[in-house]
């Protein structure tokens, strides 16, 4: 397999999910500013849209949309238990969940990435941004340790990159400290880790991001 990835961007949750499940992969990042991948490919003959994450299975077929990757490697190995049992209905909740964090909590990021803002509508930005990441400090209330209950799952490394990019961006997390506190939790695990260090998002050594 092979994952197309733009450090700290959204592919790294697909990136900590081979991790997760020890996988055999390689990386080929995306250069946005001039079409080409690491390797040298042109990354719209791979995906036409152009985004990330992408991943190509050994057959050449191309998966693309993060939502629905990772609901393909965890389906593909499902004694890993990173998603419930399909056609359940913990498996639609969670799949609703996982849509809430594509098209809510993720969009509520882009405007600052991707367009010019003056302080009005940076403030609506972050208004609306910031109920958003209420929702998600609320569902971590009363000691639950992963966004879906006891176990890890696909949905966490997804919530662990968006949320992470509040501190990126100069946010900050001192609203959600159970958010915070998730963060530090997926931070222990070596498969997070491991892909931020991969990224050159973590120095080697280093616990913390």
């Amino acid at each position: 397999m092979k994952l197309y990835y733009k450090a700290g961007a959204c592919s790294q949750a697909i990136h900590i999910s081979l991790r997760e499940l020890g996988i055999e992969f390689t990386l080929d990042a995306v250069d946005h500013a001039t079409g080409l991948t690491e390797s040298g490919i042109e990354y719209k003959t791979k995906v036409p849209e152009g985004y990330v994450p992408a991943l190509e299975l050994d057959d050449g077929d191309v998966l693309t949309e993060g939502v629905a990757i990772q609901q393909y490697l965890a389906d593909a190995h499902p004694e890993s238990g990173l998603a419930p049992p399909s056609a359940t209905v913990e498996r639609a909740h969670f799949n609703g969940f996982l849509n809430w964090l594509a098209s809510e909590l993720h969009k509520s990021f882009t405007p600052l990435y991707k367009q010019k803002l003056d302080d009005a509508g940076r403030e609506a930005v972050i208004q609306n941004l910031s109920a958003q990441m209420d929702l998600l400090e609320a569902r971590l209330t009363g000691g639950r340790a992963f966004m879906t209950g006891k176990s890890f799952t696909v949905a966490d490394p997804y919530a662990f990159v968006i949320t992470g990019w509040a501190e990126r961006l100069g946010i900050g997390l001192e609203s959600w400290p159970q958010i915070a506190a998730f963060r530090a939790r997926l931070l222990e695990r070596a498969s997070v880790r491991d892909a931020l260090r991969a990224e050159g998002l973590l120095e080697e050594g280093a616990t913390s991001a």
